[in-house]
């Protein structure tokens, strides 16, 4: 199991961003909702965690955190005491406390990227940091026009269909899709989720 830990990057100047996030990860819970088992809630402050039951919703909502540039994340790995209680709060297990070491480390100044992962596996958690900060990277450096087409390619979408909706011709759609690396973020997240797979080690909840 995976459970995700964000906590607020520099609050005091900027003012609590909790309530906008949960507000804008309420979409991301119904898409994602038979992989969560504890939806993304305010722990104490400006920290906010969820407890996910697979790896692919652990990369997806990791990497819609750093979009919205604001956290410092964790994602930790490894089994939960079961039954889950109704909170995330409330929860205990080796996952929460990898997860809890792994935002430790986001919020210093030694990561390049505030996104971290910890588990079971010390050789595969720096595997799976290195890959997932480098799409973090991507993710943080799309710009606005990219966005509008990452938003717009789902499946049984065309770039027609985009270029469409957007006004656009197909070619700038395909620019903007090169130019935001988004088919090369796609590839890339399988190896995220193996990688995540590997820091579990397979630990199976209690």
């Amino acid at each position: 199991m995976f459970v995700i830990t964000a906590d607020q990057r520099c609050s005091t100047r900027h003012g609590d961003r909790v309530d906008a996030l949960l507000e804008e990860l309420e979409q991301w819970t119904a898409t994602w909702t038979d992989h969560v088992a504890l939806a993304p809630e305010r722990t104490v402050g400006d920290e906010v965690q969820a407890v996910l039951l697979s790896a692919e919703a652990a990369v997806d909502l990791s990497l819609t955190l750093m979009r919205a540039s604001h956290w410092s994340v964790g994602i930790g790995a490894g089994h939960v005491e079961l039954p889950l209680r109704s909170t995330a709060r409330a929860s205990s297990g080796a996952a929460f406390v990898n997860a809890r070491r792994a935002v430790e480390r986001a919020r210093g100044r030694g990561e390049p990227v505030p996104l971290v992962v910890a588990g079971e596996n010390p050789e595969a958690e720096e595997s799976a940091t290195a890959v997932l900060q480098l799409l973090a990277s991507v993710v943080r450096r799309r710009s606005d026009a990219g966005w509008e087409v990452s938003d717009l390619l789902k499946p049984g979408v065309t770039q027609r269909d985009i270029a469409a909706t957007l006004g656009i011709s197909t070619q700038a759609v395909s620019q903007r899709i090169a130019s935001a690396m988004l088919d090369e973020e796609r590839r890339a997240r399988p190896v995220a989720v193996a990688l995540l797979h590997e820091v579990d080690g397979g630990a199976k909840s209690a």
